[in-house]
């Protein structure tokens, strides 16, 4: 039986818990799904719902340990809404100074009893009581950080840690309470006048030139930017910056011929329509027709267009594909997990298996795309992951398969300020502000 969703924080947090764990779902498109059913939901109580969705799941593993002491029957017998209103309440009142102890129990015991009746309800109660008297006197920000930790399986530890070091993977895997919305002015548009713009039109958010992205803008608080004037207009995307350092990295130039390999929702897509202009062209292909369908459609909003597009799987062929592309993007299938900071579904999700499977999808997908590409003509390889699984070990790979490639600096611009004469880079929250990825950069032999 789902949960029965009401315009408040606690019952947002809990439906979204509630859908991961019962259907599989992703924690992201769920909780945004929710939120656009109360536009009219002050933006603290928005912000609210964020945190206690996001940061019970990512430490869902830590709050079952402490809920399970009190359980009589531990957990495992716990029905899975119930379960999932017991996580929110768990997380508040060990990990949140400003939510009153009585304020999170009572919400919860109301929440429960109206859908499993009284004799639930007091379960809960009896439960959270306990678990409350515990949290008292304890440190609850250094408690966040020691449940964080222990909340991450220690092989997707392992494997952070070795591609990044313990740092970067605590900064990885941290609570995000309310991540910024990354937004993208047009290719050389005035970015400070759309930061004014965006300051005078959305009451109680704030917004903040990008670090790394010279077309990035940060918007925290506030409600959904698509209702912002400048987004109606197509003049700005909502599109996270390390996502647009990858398009950047490219290079493309005005004329340019660009291949989009596995162009996805066409974000990237976009921004590589805006940078070669009239004179250029821009063609996407991805392996989903209806993903296709979506990137026609925003690329129009914004004002721009593909010049033709490929349904293509590129781990048996090129398909339709022409030959003689000056630059070939390809943002491969990965992981993720560079985006656990908003997607803390993938710390549950994660398995070291998978990694495998993965390197040899990748390498084929880049072998094969780079050979769309003219002689001298420039490749990167992108992944929103920052393992080197997914990194150095599916370049290594490609290279050795396609002596065609060889490695190359990024082309002026973002990616090359950051990297210097390196032919990778590899992007992180605590160093550059974004998601997590790894960027390599190649050239076709002449």
């Amino acid at each position: 039986m789902a949960i029965k969703l009401e315009p408040n924080a606690r019952s947002i947090a809990a439906h979204v818990i509630d859908r991961v764990y019962g259907e599989g779902a992703y924690a992201s498109a769920v909780l945004d799904s929710a939120l656009e059913r109360y536009p009219e939901l002050d933006p603290r109580e928005r912000a609210l719902a964020t945190e206690l969705a996001y940061g019970a799941l990512r430490t869902a593993p830590y709050l079952e340990k402490r809920l399970s002491k009190h359980a009589s029957r531990g957990n495992s017998r716990i029905e899975r809404t119930v379960r999932a209103h017991l996580l929110v309440a768990a997380y508040q009142l060990l990990f949140l100074e400003r939510v009153p102890p009585f304020a999170a129990v009572s919400e919860a015991v109301r929440l429960i009893g109206g859908a499993r009746g009284k004799r639930v309800g007091a379960f809960a109660n009896a439960v959270l009581r306990r678990l409350s008297e515990e949290a008292v006197a304890a440190d609850k920000r250094a408690a966040l950080e020691t449940a964080t930790k222990e909340s991450v399986s220690p092989e997707l530890r392992h494997a952070l840690v070795r591609s990044v070091g313990e740092i970067e993977a605590d900064a990885l895997v941290e609570t995000a309470m309310a991540p910024a919305v990354g937004l993208r002015v047009r290719w050389g548009a005035d970015r400070q006048a759309s930061l004014d713009e965006l300051s005078k039109a959305a009451r109680g958010a704030s917004f903040e030139p990008g670090r790394i992205s010279p077309v990035a803008i940060q918007m925290r608080g506030g409600s959904d930017p698509q209702k912002l004037p400048p987004y109606r207009e197509g003049r700005i995307a909502i599109q996270e910056e390390g996502a647009q350092v990858v398009a950047l990295s490219l290079g493309a130039s005005p004329g340019d011929s660009v291949l989009d390999a596995c162009a996805g929702r066409g974000n990237k897509t976009a921004l590589l329509a805006e940078m070669v202009g009239p004179r250029g062209a821009v063609d996407a292909a991805d392996l989903h027709p209806q993903k296709l369908a979506r990137l026609t459609a925003e690329l129009a909003r914004l004002g721009v267009a593909p010049r033709s597009t490929f349904a293509v799987d590129w781990t048996v062929g090129s398909g339709d594909v022409p030959v003689g592309y000056d630059r070939v993007l390809v943002d491969a299938p990965c992981s993720g997990t560079g985006t656990i900071g908003r997607r803390p579904d993938l710390v549950t999700r994660w398995r070291v298996s998978n990694l495998e499977e993965l390197l040899g999808l990748q390498s084929k997908i880049l072998v094969a795309a780079s050979e769309r590409v003219r002689p001298g003509g420039a490749i990167v390889y992108a992944v929103c992951s920052v393992l080197c699984e997914e990194g150095e070990d599916v370049v290594a790979r490609a290279l050795e398969r396609a002596p065609w490639l060889s490695r190359a600096v990024f082309p002026p611009g973002p990616a090359r300020t950051l990297a210097g004469e390196a032919h990778t880079l590899r992007l992180t929250p605590r160093a550059h502000g974004t998601d997590g990825y790894f960027l390599a950069s190649l050239r076709r032999r002449t």
